[in-house]
């Protein structure tokens, strides 16, 4: 009798890497039992699932759906975002060294056999160097791929969370982009809060990073997550000659005020950003119509969105706030949600759109808008299960929105989308520059 086993394809590879896992050694039409354990941030978390093994006696997880379990359908990485924290409310937050491998311990067994394989997820590529910034009143960290160089560029920002985005750096980096991970709210030195944050600091980094590391062909892309989304839209707009590409992950088209992320002195209908010592004009200001009534006192879970929905219906509000898109100089990618729980990113994305198309941009557009799935667009294969969460700022309670397996789509696809732009983004800026 044939020994029960797991295989895959790259048991140790980037956390981008979609893995093939197979079971092999049941018995044909033998139930089998899997389970996925990782260790997160000293939080344990698990998934399980319960397949019917082939005439071979094999489960491929890419090709077999589970009878029962954690998730439903055939997919290869279904034990892996569907993992929930076991005992507690945790979410996965990435606050583990990216030189920290993710490992994760798969289990098979049957009513007679047991079998068990790890898995490991990095967050950086062998030969990715880390160096920590603080000079020039910047505060960040610049990951760069292995190889001398020069490698075109990328500068991260992240949401309304603040905090400096490692994670995403450090696989930017691993991909070939030295990419400068910059915070600007709740990191070592700055504000703890988002409001009357400077856009000059943001150019102060752009010159910096193109200084540091003189990317390939002179390019500097913008990379940026919720608030951060709507921050490297206005940054586009704003610095056009210094930004070679924009990527906006579930972006604003308005300027917004301080939301969840303020000064309690300031007031979330306070300024967010300011350009040349003066506040921008958000959607909130002077708004006729906008109420965060739909947020505060809506049904459990709060959704975000039904407040920002109520601002959208003051159409002179609307046009003072707009982000002038038109106005950037190079691609644009949008990346958005239809069931977005923390503002409509769809709709922001198509005004976003369609604006760029009435103007006819004469750079390459993209959007990717991900049906049924939520706010938080972030990495591929990473737990998805944690939907309802307190504010990292305000501590208010909601919910981002989407489901666990459409989440889990939009991670995966939305990577390999913007390394796609950003591939055609360099090409672009290359062939520009040749005589």
């Amino acid at each position: 009798m044939a020994q029960l086993s797991i295989t895959m394809d790259q048991a140790d590879a980037l956390i981008d890497v979609a893995r093939h896992i197979r079971i092999e050694g049941a018995q044909p039409g033998e139930a089998v039992e899997v389970t996925a354990e990782t260790p997160r941030s000293g939080v344990l978390w698990r998934a399980q699932a319960r397949f019917i093994a082939d005439a071979k006696g094999t489960v491929d997880l890419r090709r077999d759906a589970p009878v029962s379990g954690s998730y439903a359908g055939a997919d290869g990485m279904g034990l892996v975002w569907s993992q929930s924290p076991v005992a507690s409310t945790s979410r996965e937050l990435f606050n583990q060294p990216v030189t920290d491998a993710l490992l994760t311990t798969l289990q098979a067994s049957t009513g007679t056999a047991q079998a068990q394989a790890s898995l490991s997820q990095q967050l950086a590529a062998p030969g990715v160097t880390r160096r920590e910034v603080r000079e020039d009143g910047l505060v960040g960290t610049l990951y760069l791929p292995a190889g001398a160089g020069p490698h075109p560029a990328v500068m991260i920002v992240n949401g309304s969370g603040g905090g400096i985005n490692e994670p995403r750096a450090a696989l930017y980096a691993s991909r070939g982009y030295a990419a400068f991970a910059l915070a600007y709210f709740k990191a070592p030195g700055l504000s703890p809060y988002i409001s009357n944050t400077p856009l000059e600091y943001f150019e102060k980094g752009l010159q910096w990073l193109r200084r540091t590391v003189q990317p390939a062909h002179d390019f500097v892309a913008l990379s940026g997550q919720s608030r951060g989304g709507e921050l490297v839209l206005l940054l586009g707009a704003t610095f056009a000659q210094q930004v070679s590409a924009v990527v906006g992950y579930v972006p604003s088209a308005f300027v917004h005020s301080g939301q969840n992320a303020c000064d309690p002195q300031v007031g979330r209908e306070g300024p967010t950003w300011l350009l040349g010592g003066k506040p921008l004009t958000h959607i909130w200001e002077n708004n006729r119509t906008a109420s965060w009534a739909p947020f505060d006192e809506g049904p459990s879970p709060h959704r975000h969105e039904r407040a920002m929905r109520t601002a959208l219906l003051d159409a002179e509000a609307v046009a003072r706030a707009r982000i002038p898109v038109e106005r950037i100089q190079g691609p644009v990618m949008l990346l958005s949600a239809t069931d977005d729980g923390s503002w409509p990113s769809s709709v922001y994305s198509q005004m976003v759109r369609d604006k760029l198309a009435e103007v006819q941009h004469p750079h390459d557009v993209q959007w990717l808008d991900f049906e049924r799935a939520g706010h938080a667009i972030l990495f591929p294969y990473v737990p998805t299960t944690q939907l309802v969460y307190a504010h990292p700022v305000s501590g208010k309670v909601s919910t981002g929105g989407g489901n666990p397996a459409d989440n889990a789509h939009a991670d995966a696809a939305s990577w390999q989308g913007v390394l796609q732009f950003l591939e055609r983004a360099v090409a672009a800026k290359a062939g520009a520059a040749q005589p």
